[in-house]
C-alpha cells in the first residue's frame, strides 16, 4: 500500500461533496503526469481526459511548454500534466530534460506528480516497453495505458492485459483514445487517487537495474544497456502473449513513394509548395477581413470617444497597435493547421527524414526545414515551430536564422521601392520581367544569408558534435478534428499573449513621441518638429552614408514595430493621403529624395535588418533571456548596414 492508499486525499478538510471548482485547493488535488514515447497517442488521451479544460504556459526558468488541465471524477478534480515525449531518462533535448526533472521532482517551481499514466503504443509494444522500465522504476503509483487498440486488432495483433499487468505489477488498460473506448480503467485509477483503491499501486520492484552493471560495478556501454533492455522488453511481451501486428499495407505503400530517393524529395517539394502557397493564398482574405474588422471597430469606437488625446491614444496607439499583431493571426492558424495535419498523420516524421539529407550540409537537421519554410509568412510562428527540433544547438540556430527568410511584412516595402525605382523590362520574354527578377533576388538574398549564418553558427557559437538524427516512423493515421482545433486554440492564445504585450508597448511609445512637444496653438506638432522627427534627425548622420535622410530615419524607427509600418509613416511625412505601396504620389515623392543607389540600399537593409519587435519578443521567450535576441538584432543590424552601404556605394 502506498501512503495515498492508506490516507485518501480530502480537499479542504472534511468532504461534504465532490469538488467542482477548477481553482479551489488546486495545490491539494492529486496530480497525474502523462508520460510516454513520442507519437504514442499521449496528446490524444490528454485531450480526451481534459477536453477544453486546458492551459498552456512555460515551465519555470525554461522555454518548454507546460500543457496542463484537469479531469473531473466523482470524488473531485485531478490535475493532469502532459509531459513532452521521451525515449528514456537519459534525455537529448530540452523538452526531454524537463520531463525527466518533473518526474524526479527536480524541476524548479514544479511539484512532482503523485502518480503516472504511462502511455505506450500497442502496435509497437516491444520497443515502447523499453521506456516503461526506467519510468516504473521510479516507484510512483502507475497505470500503463496501451493505445491504438483498434489498429492492433485491425492488423491482427494481440496482447493480454492481465499477463502484462502481472509482469509489471501495475494495472494495464488497452484503449482506443481517439474513439473514447476502454477508458474505464483510467477513470477508476483517477478515482482511486481519492479513495485509495487497489488500482493505485507502484511497480513492486526496481526492474532489473542490476543487469545494467558490468564487472566491478562499472556501468555497461550504452549499446549493451540498450540490448539488455530490449531483451527484457521482448521477455515482457512474450509473457503478455504479445503478437506483433502485420505491417500496415497503407503505410508500406505510402512509404514506398514518400521515402523513395527520387520520388520522396519530389513529393516533399510538392508538400512544401502547397503549404507555402496556402499560407499566402488562404491568409490574404482572412487578413483583409481581420483588418476590416479592426478598422470598422476602431471607427465605431472613435465616434463614441471625446475628441481629446485620450481618443488618439486609444485609437492610434492601443487599437492599431493591437491590430498590427492580430492581423498576423490567420497566418499563424493556417500554418499550425498544416503542421497539425502533417504531424498527426505521420508524414512530418517522413518530411524530416527527407529534409535531413539536404539540411545537414549547412549544419542543421531536417526538422529545421518546415519552421524555416513558415518564416516566409512570419518569423514568429517559425520560431514557435522550432520547438520540434530536438537538438538544442540546432533549435537555437533555426531560431537565429529564421528572420532572414523574406516574410510577408517585407512585401509592401519591396513593392513600393521596386515600383518607384525599377523600370519594367522583359528579361526572359513574358516569363520573367526585371521587377520580378529584383523581387526574386531579394528573396534569394535572404535565403543565402540564412544558410551562411547557420553554417557560421554551427562552426562557432553552436559548435558541437553532430547529433544523430534518429526518428521512429509512426504509421499513417487520419488526424482528428478535435485534436486540430485544440492545437489551433493553443497557438492563438500563446501568440497573442506573448507577442501582443511588446508590440503594444512599442506602438504606444511611438504615438507618444509623435505627439510631443505640443504645437503653439495646441494639438500635435508637425512630424518634423515632434520628438519622433527629432529622433530621425539625431540618427541622420549615422544613416547618411547609406543615402538616407531624416525622413527615412523616422521610417526605420517606426518600422521596428512592424516592417510594413514604414509605408504609412513615409506617407504621413510626405503628406500623402493614399499612402499604400501602390500610391503613385508617394512613389514620386520618394524619387525626389532617393536615387537608385539609396533605394536599392533601403531594400537590402530590409532584407537583413530585424525590423520586428514581435520577433524579438518571441525569441526572448523561446531562448529564456535577452542574450540571443540582442546578439541576433545586433548581427542583423550590422549586416544590414554594411551591405546597404556597399549597395549605395556601388550604384
Amino acid at each position: 500500500m502506498t501512503s495515498r492508499e492508506a490516507s485518501p486525499v480530502l480537499l479542504g478538510g472534511t468532504r461534504s461533496g465532490p469538488d467542482t471548482s477548477p481553482d479551489r485547493a488546486s495545490a491539494a488535488r492529486p496530480r497525474v503526469a502523462l508520460v510516454g514515447p513520442p507519437n504514442a497517442g499521449k496528446s490524444t488521451l490528454f485531450n480526451r481526459l481534459t477536453g477544453l479544460r486546458q492551459k498552456v504556459a512555460n515551465y519555470p526558468g525554461v522555454t518548454v511548454e507546460r500543457k496542463s488541465g484537469f479531469h473531473r471524477t466523482a470524488y473531485g478534480l485531478v490535475d493532469v500534466v502532459d509531459l513532452p515525449g521521451i525515449h528514456g531518462l537519459s534525455p537529448r533535448s530540452l523538452d526531454q530534460i524537463v520531463t525527466r526533472d518533473v518526474l524526479l521532482g527536480h524541476a524548479e517551481g514544479e511539484p512532482g506528480p503523485d502518480a503516472v499514466i504511462l502511455v505506450l503504443d500497442a502496435t509497437r509494444l516491444e520497443s515502447h516497453l523499453m521506456v516503461a522500465e526506467p519510468i516504473l522504476a521510479l516507484g510512483l503509483p502507475s497505470l500503463v495505458v496501451l493505445t491504438m487498440a483498434d489498429e492492433l486488432g485491425r492488423r491482427k495483433g494481440q496482447v493480454t492485459e492481465r499477463g502484462l499487468s502481472e509482469q509489471l505489477g501495475v494495472e494495464v488498460a488497452l484503449v482506443n483514445a481517439r474513439a473514447g473506448q476502454g477508458l474505464e480503467k483510467i477513470e477508476r485509477f483517477l478515482e482511486a487517487l481519492y479513495t485509495g483503491g487497489e488500482e493505485v499501486r507502484a511497480c513492486p520492484v526496481v526492474v532489473a537495474a542490476e543487469a545494467e552493471v558490468g564487472p566491478r560495478g562499472r556501468p555497461l556501454p550504452v549499446v549493451d544497456v540498450f540490448a539488455a533492455r530490449r531483451a527484457r522488453a521482448q521477455a515482457l511481451g512474450q509473457a503478455a502473449h504479445f503478437q506483433a501486428p502485420t505491417p500496415s499495407k497503407l503505410t508500406e505503400r505510402l512509404d514506398s513513394v514518400f521515402l523513395h530517393r527520387v520520388l520522396g524529395p519530389l513529393c516533399f517539394l510538392a508538400v512544401v509548395v502547397v503549404v507555402f502557397q496556402s499560407i499566402f493564398a488562404w491568409a490574404t482574405p482572412l487578413m483583409d477581413g481581420t483588418e476590416a474588422v479592426i478598422a470598422t471597430s476602431g471607427e465605431w469606437l472613435a465616434v463614441r470617444l471625446p475628441d481629446t488625446w485620450i481618443r488618439s491614444l486609444v485609437i492610434d496607439g492601443v487599437w492599431l497597435g493591437v491590430g498590427s499583431v492580430v492581423v498576423f493571426l490567420p497566418q499563424i492558424l493556417i500554418l499550425f493547421f498544416f503542421l497539425g495535419i502533417l504531424e498527426d498523420s505521420g508524414y512530418m516524421a517522413r518530411a524530416a527524414v527527407i529534409a535531413d539529407r539536404m539540411m545537414h550540409r549547412v549544419g542543421l537537421q531536417g526538422q529545421s526545414f518546415l519552421p524555416l519554410l513558415s518564416a516566409y509568412a512570419c518569423a514568429v510562428p517559425a520560431i514557435l515551430a522550432a520547438r520540434t527540433v530536438e537538438d538544442e544547438r540546432d533549435r537555437l540556430a533555426t531560431i537565429f536564422v529564421a528572420p532572414f527568410m523574406t516574410c510577408s511584412a517585407r512585401l509592401p516595402v519591396y513593392a513600393l521601392l521596386i515600383a518607384a525605382f525599377i523600370p519594367e523590362r522583359p528579361l526572359l520574354g513574358p516569363v520573367l520581367g526585371q521587377r520580378s527578377a529584383v523581387l526574386l533576388g531579394l528573396y534569394a538574398l535572404g535565403f543565402l544569408a540564412a544558410v551562411g549564418t547557420a553554417a557560421i553558427l554551427k562552426r562557432s557559437l553552436l559548435r558541437g558534435k553532430p547529433s544523430p538524427f534518429v526518428m521512429e516512423l509512426p504509421p499513417y493515421r487520419l488526424p482528428t478534428v478535435k485534436s486540430i482545433v485544440a492545437r489551433l486554440l493553443d497557438r492563438a492564445r500563446v501568440f497573442l499573449r506573448r507577442a501582443g504585450r511588446i508590440i503594444l508597448a512599442v506602438a504606444v511609445a511611438l504615438w507618444v513621441l509623435a505627439q510631443i512637444p505640443q504645437a503653439p496653438g495646441g494639438g500635435p506638432p508637425p512630424v518634423a518638429d515632434s520628438a519622433l522627427g527629432a529622433m530621425g534627425k539625431v540618427i541622420e548622420p549615422v544613416i547618411e552614408p547609406l543615402g538616407f535622410d531624416w525622413r527615412i530615419g523616422i521610417g526605420l524607427v517606426t518600422s521596428l514595430a512592424a516592417r510594413e509600418v514604414i509605408v504609412g509613416t513615409l506617407g504621413t511625412i510626405y503628406g500623402v493621403e493614399d499612402e499604400d505601396e501602390t500610391s503613385l504620389e508617394l512613389q514620386e515623392a520618394l524619387r525626389q529624395d532617393l536615387d537608385l543607389g539609396s533605394a536599392v540600399a533601403l531594400m537590402v537593409f530590409f532584407v537583413f535588418a530585424l525590423q520586428c519587435m514581435s520577433t524579438v519578443a518571441v525569441m526572448r521567450r523561446e531562448t529564456g533571456g535577452w542574450r540571443w535576441p540582442i546578439l541576433q538584432f545586433s548581427y542583423m543590424l550590422l549586416l544590414a548596414y554594411v551591405t546597404a552601404w556597399g549597395a549605395n556605394a556601388l550604384l
